[in-house]
Formats: structure tokens, C-alpha cells, sequence
């Protein structure tokens, strides 16, 4: 039976597969897909598809009873409770964009909820760690504790949002309550911004529509941190949907006073 150290073990093994995958698809010329050619604008890569199946290669050879949930390929059910959750590039309209906010994201959960976490930025070389009773960063050769900053009000707080148009009706006057009272806005940073709260760097960060694979893997590393994530009914976000994530539960609880309001059941 495989332990905890070997789980986080594994988790980097996954990451180090990924980045060797990805890089050389990064800032040079690539072909671009569009998954959804009817609709939005939803773009992949050789770098999403290579990353995924490498991955799913080896959770295969080393954890045959483990389920997989990917974007790009779908879902392998599990056999035995536990589960790997893959986004290969998250924020690849970034990564074709040549900006270094995207990353692979990788998630261990059991029975549904995320136990190990993994935000890997390979091109700058950090990669972000959440684990029972902690969370880590290793950044160019170094190890560090990731410490969440304490915040006591969100008029002092630093918001992020991949995009302040992805919010529609309700959703949009729910953020825009929290950005008019916040003290400084960022946007575009992906999952980076979930690496820059679990690092102390920023407070808070508002986000709608998301899927499993882009929201589980953040969660061990921002509560590993000291932070918290829930949906905006202040429940479990492990599944996606409209999703905060806090270093300070005082600033997190002020924005859902008004994110409540535009809350999906």
C-alpha cells in the first residue's frame, strides 16, 4: 500500500513528465486546434494532448486501480477510491499567447476530495505542492513553505480573475460588489493567481464556470497554505462551478456576502 510519501513522490514524477512534454511547444510556432469550432474560441495544443497522455501513461503502469478525470481524455473510473486529476495546460489561450501564467495541474483525490496537489509553471521553474498538513514550493533549485498572508478586510485585499467577462448577469454585479471594494484588481493570471495567494502574494480569487480538473489540484495547495476554497455558497468547490479561493477567511467571508446573491444551486 502506497503511503503519502510515495503519493507526493509520484505527484512530481507526473510533473516532471508533463514539463518535458509541454516546453518545447512553448514560444515557438504550434499548431492550434479549436475544440469547440461552433462556439467560443476554446483552443488546444499538441502540448495539452502529449502532457495527458504521458501522464495517464504512467498512473496507468504504476497505479493501475487508480481512476483518471483529464480534459483532454476524459474519464477512467477508479477501482479502488483513488483518483488523478489532470489539466495538462491550464490557461492555454496563455500558453499560446507566449504569457507564462499557465500551468499543468495535477490532482490526487480519494473518494472525491482532493488530498494532494500539484500547480507546476515549468517554463519559470516553480512548482507549487499542497499535502496533507502543508504545502511547499520549489522554485529554481529551492524549497519553500508556502505561507498564505493574513488579511483582516477585503478593502485591503489584492483580487484575481482569469477574465472579469467570464461572470454573466447576476455573477457579474456579485464580482463587481467585490472589485469596487477591494483595494487592487489582477487579471489573466490563470492558475498562476492561485499560486500567487497559496505564496502570500495576493488575497483572494473570483472565478465561474470552472471544471474538476481546473479548480482540484489548487485546493490542496491554498489549504495546505493556510487559505480556503469553497463555491460561492461557501460549500465544497471540488467539482468546479463558481469557485473563491482566500489566504484569510475574514476577506473570504465579506466577498461572499455578495457573491451569495449570485450563488448557482
Amino acid at each position: 500500500m502506497s503511503s503519502a510519501e510515495d503519493f507526493i513522490s509520484f505527484a512530481h514524477t507526473l510533473a516532471d513528465a508533463a514539463r518535458k512534454a509541454i516546453l518545447p511547444h512553448f514560444r515557438v510556432e504550434t499548431e492550434v486546434d479549436n475544440k469547440r469550432p461552433d462556439a467560443a474560441f476554446d483552443p488546444v495544443t499538441e502540448a495539452d494532448r502529449g502532457a495527458e497522455r504521458t501522464m495517464r501513461d504512467l498512473i496507468k503502469l504504476h497505479y493501475p486501480a487508480h481512476g483518471v478525470l483529464g480534459e483532454e481524455y476524459g474519464e477512467t473510473p477508479s477501482k479502488d477510491g483513488w483518483s488523478w486529476t489532470l489539466d495538462p495546460v491550464d490557461g492555454t489561450r496563455a500558453f499560446i499567447s507566449g504569457l507564462p501564467v499557465w500551468g499543468t495541474l495535477i490532482a490526487l483525490a480519494f473518494e472525491g476530495r482532493p488530498v494532494v496537489g500539484v500547480i507546476d509553471q515549468g517554463f519559470l521553474d516553480e512548482r507549487y505542492i499542497g499535502f496533507p498538513g502543508g504545502a511547499e514550493v520549489t522554485a529554481r533549485g529551492v524549497t519553500q513553505p508556502l505561507n498564505a498572508r493574513t488579511c483582516a478586510h477585503l478593502n485591503e485585499a489584492t483580487i484575481a480573475t482569469t477574465d472579469p467577462f467570464l461572470f454573466d448577469g447576476a455573477e457579474a454585479g456579485g464580482f463587481e460588489m467585490v472589485r469596487r471594494t477591494s483595494r487592487l484588481q489582477r487579471y489573466g493570471c490563470d492558475c498562476y493567481a492561485y499560486a500567487m495567494l497559496a505564496a502570500g502574494r495576493m488575497d483572494v480569487v473570483i472565478e465561474s464556470g470552472l471544471k474538476p480538473w481546473d479548480v482540484q489540484a489548487l485546493i490542496p495547495v491554498i489549504e495546505g497554505a493556510g487559505g480556503m476554497v469553497t463555491n460561492w455558497r461557501g460549500g465544497p468547490a471540488w467539482m468546479g462551478g463558481q469557485v473563491i479561493a482566500s489566504g484569510d477567511s475574514r476577506p473570504h467571508e465579506q466577498a461572499l456576502v455578495a457573491l451569495k446573491r449570485a450563488a448557482k444551486a
